[in-house]
């Protein structure tokens, strides 16, 4: 099983809480392969407080990262056109995107964020 994890899960483990990180560490032993976009990347690295810079590269460098592709834009533009809602936001379809593009199951706590039927989500409570 391959899971790629949105930005909310990965701020939660930064930032200790618990409930997350006991979710997240029994879907990490089943995983073959644990996976983030870039988007999330800098979604992390812009929202990090200063004492956490250590904590937030040491969890990165640890996850293989999703690039941004041509292929990965185009999907997440046709999700954006495709859904016409003023509350998706174009970071969730290339993070969606992203996940399509490798055969991830997305793994978050905002699943509204992703209305796409297609899209496999493992929702964190």
């Amino acid at each position: 099983m391959t899971l790629l994890f949105d930005s909310d899960v990965l701020i939660d483990l930064l930032r200790g809480k618990q409930k997350t990180g006991i979710e997240v560490e029994q879907l990490i032993e089943k995983a073959d392969e644990i996976l983030c976009s870039v988007i999330t990347v800098a979604e992390i690295i812009g929202g990090m407080k200063s004492e956490e810079k250590e904590a937030t590269e040491g969890l990165l460098k640890d996850l293989i990262k999703v690039e941004v592709t041509e292929e990965i834009a185009r999907l997440a533009a046709n999700m954006k056109w495709k859904t016409k809602t003023h509350q998706l936001h174009l970071d969730d379809c290339l993070i969606a995107a992203s996940a399509l593009q490798t055969k991830a199951q997305l793994v978050t706590k905002n699943a509204k964020h992703y209305p796409f039927k297609e899209l496999s989500v493992y929702r964190i409570k």
